[in-house]
């Protein structure tokens, strides 16, 4: 059985009689890449404060590693890291610099803070630039040395919150490319926190959204996505050798189907999933080959502002 790294149970966090946090249960397993998803404000930084011990919940429980966020909230930060939405670096201290600081306030040696170093460095792809000053980077290249700077004490589990916000296509996907090898390659489980639901969705196995304080759905992209096409009625698109006198009557005449539309040698069939088997055989009926039958692929947008509605 895969070992629960993150696990809280009615996690609450109150400012006066404002709640940002709102009984959050919330699991993360070993090796995942969770994706937490929400607008702006919606508690996804509050929470992860709070599972880094960094802020005390008002009520609830939450645990990191074996871990209570309160109680052993040292130990915590010994086994997690964090990324902030903006860098925490010294812009003032070269990349090395930097990384031997925080090895330093790790209690890293100074033969083992040099050889961490050398080695994130390594890893991160930025190397060449050990040397140069962090205020001339760009901020993908911060956003490598800040992840660096998160690893250097072997984490367990590191918070990544906003990873990609404000980087332009190719330093997002570099980015992207390090956090899933990272994962891959050192088993490090990664919790990313976004609105950029893009990224969340080619990047993250599972997600959970967050609405006003509380999480609305915890599951995998696929079985979200599997829900939607069950739930709703969907697009089938459809391509034939050729599209024959009468069929688009025949397809609309059949029961659960809501509508047809052709576009050159494609049919698109709006219908309930049920529909499927009368749609093809109907098709086929009328002496057409179907060269091509693909389900519409529900967004993982699409996905949010369902569950962001409705919660």
């Amino acid at each position: 059985m895969t070992e629960k790294v993150i696990e809280t149970t009615l996690l609450t966090k109150r400012y006066g009689d404002f709640t940002a946090v709102d009984q959050l249960n919330m699991t993360v397993d070993e090796g995942e890449i969770f994706g937490f998803l929400g607008p702006n404000g919606a508690g996804k930084t509050t929470t992860i404060l709070m599972l880094m011990g960094l802020s005390v919940p008002t009520s609830g429980t939450g645990v990191v590693a074996g871990y209570d966020i309160v109680d052993e909230s040292r130990e915590v930060r010994k086994v997690a890291s964090i990324l902030p939405e903006y860098s925490s670096l010294y812009g003032d201290l070269t990349a090395y610099e930097n990384l031997d600081y925080i090895g330093r306030l790790n209690d890293l040696s100074k033969a083992e803070g040099e050889e961490r170093t050398n080695e994130m460095l390594k890893i991160v792809g930025m190397s060449k630039w050990k040397d140069s000053k962090v205020e001339s980077f760009s901020r993908g290249m911060k956003q490598r040395v800040g992840i660096a700077a998160a690893l250097i004490k072997q984490p367990k589990v590191i918070f990544l919150d906003e990873p990609t916000l404000g980087l332009d296509p190719v330093g997002t996907k570099e980015i992207r490319e390090l956090i899933l090898r990272l994962n891959r390659e050192q088993g490090l489980t990664v919790v990313m926190a976004s609105h950029l639901l893009h990224e969340i969705q080619i990047t993250c196995s599972r997600v959970g959204i967050i609405n006003k304080g509380r999480m609305v759905v915890t599951e995998t992209i696929e079985n979200l996505t599997k829900e939607m096409t069950g739930s709703e009625d969907r697009r089938v698109e459809f391509k034939l050798s050729e599209v024959p006198s009468g069929l688009i009557g025949d397809l609309e005449a059949i029961e659960s189907v809501k509508s047809v539309t052709q576009e050159n040698d494609r049919l698109y069939v709006y219908a309930g999933v049920e529909s499927d088997f009368m749609v093809s055989k109907t098709v086929v009926e009328h002496g057409a080959v179907i060269l091509l039958m693909r389900p519409r692929e529900y967004t993982l947008e699409e996905i949010f502002m369902k569950y962001y509605t409705e919660g």
